[in-house]
């Protein structure tokens, strides 16, 4: 579209509506995969939640989330680079 000789971009452009769901995909796998990893290490060191009582780690679930969060980084990141 053209407004007196200045080029607007659509909306579709400055969005980029084509890759908008492997990013998330990537921001969630990504976020899976530091969030269990730094909880994994203040277990490790032996830390725990400030202001939580009771708090349990549960390693499980730790490594089955940095499973799926490996899985879905993978994923986003082939969609997005090919």
């Amino acid at each position: 579209m053209s407004l007196s000789g200045v080029t607007v971009p659509a909306v579709g452009d400055l969005l980029d509506f084509e890759n908008l769901l492997p990013e998330l995909i990537l921001g969630l796998g990504l976020a899976l995969l530091i969030g269990n990893g730094l909880a994994w290490r203040k277990h490790r060191q032996g830390q725990t939640p400030e202001g939580v009582e009771d708090a349990q780690y549960r390693p499980g679930r730790a490594a089955f989330l940095s499973s799926v969060g490996l899985v879905l980084s993978v994923w986003g990141a082939v969609t997005l680079f090919t």
